[in-house]
């Protein structure tokens, strides 16, 4: 028998801060069962299908939420992070004792230095605090701690800290710290020579921020792979075996290279964003240091690809080497 879902802390709408409810970007949540593991999906509270954190159109408003997580016996609600709001989160994983609510020494300091709204994980063991304030790029996620300001959604309970400020307050400098204090300078996932700063165009190309890059991406000739891979779905990879998830990972991360350019900064931080993303793209998995991230990146750069420009493909330039237009590539739906 299929153990049931994890217990999960109601919520208490009269503790959520004022802020977040003016802002249309609220979805349910389910678990779903990912091998042996209980995961969190975003639902549209409108259609009762899978919501997206990249594609604005499976958003709601706060009451929308409320309303069909309530009809539907859904465990709770959640807030979606992107460019277009002026929001960022942090989760402390693991960090809170659920029968004496006690939080760990690192917690509680990060806890204090954000000074911000801040409640307790609907398992009751971590933490999630919500600040204003825009992330540096780079790395998401490192141990237990992981920071978001677009492209992921957190649950959200009302179960406030008592000890943290009741409303969602500026705390950008505080945000940029955290974030050099636990990534550091991020590090490089780029071929030698190759520049580690995101270009403000793909190699000449029109700016694309996430959400837009992603919706692209789904509306291209090769939508319909990519939105399977972008969800998490490794089903047409060996089954979705260890052989076939590293497939499934060097797939999508190729089909990511042609909106991003020859941008593996960019790359890293548009796959942290996707279903498929799990804590092995962060372990160290080759001799010189490198993680299986950066490798499985590098792989996706090392051939001759085509990147868009804004209207169409472009010839790739990897490595210093420029490549030939190859039969097959990606086109813009």
């Amino acid at each position: 028998m299929t153990p049931r879902p994890p217990e999960a802390l109601p919520l208490i709408v009269d503790n959520v801060p004022d802020h977040l409810p003016t802002v249309a970007h609220w979805v349910d949540w389910c678990w779903e069962k990912r091998a042996s593991k209980w995961t969190k999906i975003p639902i549209n509270a409108a259609s009762g299908a899978r919501a997206s954190s990249t594609d604005p159109s499976t958003w709601s408003t706060f009451e929308e939420a409320i309303w069909y997580a309530r009809k539907n016996l859904l465990p709770g609600v959640g807030f979606v992070f992107a460019n277009c709001n002026p929001f960022a989160g942090v989760d402390l994983d693991g960090c809170r004792d659920p029968q004496t609510g006690r939080l760990e020494a690192w917690a509680r300091e990060i806890v204090a230095e954000l000074d911000s709204y801040a409640e307790v994980s609907p398992s009751g063991r971590g933490i999630k605090v919500f600040v204003r304030g825009t992330l540096p790029p780079g790395r998401k996620r490192k141990g237990p701690v992981e920071m978001y300001d677009s492209g992921r959604f957190f649950t959200v309970t009302g179960h406030r800290l008592s000890e943290a400020p009741a409303d969602v307050t500026e705390r950008p400098e505080e945000l940029a710290a955290l974030h050099c204090r636990v990534f550091g300078v991020a590090p490089s996932v780029a071929p030698e020579g190759q520049s580690q700063t995101r270009p403000t165009t793909p190699l000449g190309g029109m700016v694309l921020d996430d959400t837009e890059l992603v919706r692209r991406a789904r509306a291209a000739a090769n939508g319909e792979k990519f939105a399977r891979l972008w969800s998490g779905d490794t089903s047409e990879y060996a089954d979705g075996g260890n052989e076939g998830r590293s497939e499934a990972d060097l797939a999508l991360c190729s089909l990511l290279a042609f909106w991003a350019g020859a941008d593996a900064s960019r790359i890293d931080v548009l796959f942290r964003q996707s279903g498929l993303m799990r804590p092995k793209w962060d372990e160290r998995h080759y001799g010189d240091g490198r993680t299986y991230g950066q490798g499985t990146i590098q792989h996706a750069l090392a051939g001759g690809m085509e990147f868009w420009s804004g209207r169409s493909s472009i010839a790739g330039v990897v490595g210093g080497t420029v490549y030939a237009r190859r039969k097959g590539a990606i086109s813009l739906g």
